[in-house]
């Protein structure tokens, strides 16, 4: 059996949406969802989500899931529920899967806790008494070694985000559009060595929502329907000390090698990339431990042009967290550009799109997930 999204969309806003609590966002992008795919609440037996309790998200759309899936570790958790979608839709637990994600980032409405650890976390307990303040300080460690151990320069790195803004310069919903250079990205203010604030994700409130059934079904809807042709999914440690190897992500490479493996393509097939940009370094993080180049090559090719309008390998075509939106927990707008890409359908429409790859990171590279789309029925 094959499963298609069949539905797709984001809210009906993106950026500062202040007349919406959490969980109005998250119904706001499954009706959209559901109108994009021409269905109704009463057709949904399966449901995912993160960050919100699925119990009280299944009440306040009136849904009753056959199914329910409630994994939350960060922003690829929705990758995470693509996957897991897809093997509950195959066992036949249930036929039609909504997938939503709902968050008030930037004006935090009606923002409450679901999951964690709190201070009882391992990180909490053996990482905050010395000092880190964020992910900046979490992530710039390995971006400092990285740029020690492969000669990432300061450039290049800005480079990433001044590609992510050209394509963000062609999206009408981007919240940043105005073309940058490096010279702007390193100009900006220091946040925290080596993050200038330009190489830094946005703060906003969305979110978006996807619907997901047997392919067999594709003709039964009104949208071109977008397979799923592969995934993959790990998770490694809370605690960015404890990695084993701080210029490189386990979770990345675990996820990638299943997704390409189960699917069948090879880096030659993959027509688009959307890599999870909370920071500029995760792209070049993931063109590494995907395997479409080494670590001392991956900052010369997005400076060269590679990864922006017209290069090689078009990456993070909506403008990324950096440029397009970022709520907290950005995976799900990455899965949306994927499926958009591949419908034929995006405001910076890549030619000729078959295979598009998707790779999320959660926290501070605790978790990844890898999932491969295509317009090609297996």
């Amino acid at each position: 059996m094959t499963v298609a999204v069949v539905g797709a969309s984001e809210t009906t806003s993106l950026g500062v949406i202040p007349e919406l609590s959490q969980m109005q966002l998250h119904a706001d992008g499954a009706r959209n969802a559901l109108a994009d795919a021409g269905l109704t609440f009463a057709d949904i037996d399966g449901l995912a989500t993160a960050g919100a309790s699925p119990v009280e998200l299944a009440h306040y759309l009136g849904v009753t899931p056959r199914w329910v899936d409630g994994t939350s570790v960060g922003g690829c958790s929705f990758l995470i529920h693509v996957r897991h979608a897809v093997a509950a839709i195959e066992a036949g637990y249930c036929e039609t899967v909504l997938i939503t994600h709902g968050e008030s980032g930037r004006s935090r409405v009606g923002v409450g806790g679901f999951g964690g650890g709190g201070g009882a976390s391992f990180a909490s307990q053996f990482e905050v008494p010395f000092g880190p303040m964020g992910p900046t300080t979490l992530f710039g460690m390995g971006v400092l070694r990285f740029m020690k151990d492969y000669g990432l320069t300061h450039a290049q790195l800005a480079s990433v985000a001044v590609a992510q803004r050209e394509w963000a310069g062609m999206n009408p919903r981007a919240m940043y559009g105005a073309p940058i250079t490096v010279d702007d990205v390193l100009s900006s203010r220091m946040v925290c060595y080596p993050f200038h604030l330009l190489e830094c994700c946005l703060v906003t409130d969305g979110g978006g929502a996807l619907i997901l059934t047997k392919a067999e079904r594709a003709k039964d809807f009104p949208t071109p329907p977008v397979y799923i042709l592969g995934s993959g999914e790990s998770v490694e440690s809370g605690m960015i000390s404890q990695m084993e190897d701080l210029t490189s992500s386990r979770n990345f490479k675990i996820a990638g090698r299943d997704a390409f493996a189960s699917s069948g393509i090879s880096h030659a097939d993959v027509d688009h990339l959307m890599v999870y940009d909370a920071f500029a370094h995760l792209p070049l993080f993931g063109l590494a431990d995907l395997g479409f180049m080494s670590r001392e090559e991956v900052g010369p090719f997005v400076e060269e042009g590679n990864t922006r309008p017209g290069g090689k390998l078009p990456m993070n075509t909506n403008g990324g967290g950096l440029s397009y939106t970022h709520t907290g927990m950005y995976g799900m707008f990455a899965l949306q550009e994927s499926v958009r890409q591949v419908r034929g359908q995006a405001p910076a429409q890549v030619d000729g799109v078959n295979v598009s790859v998707c790779l999320g990171v959660g926290g501070m590279f605790a978790a990844g997930a890898c999932i491969v789309f295509s317009n090609q029925m297996p």
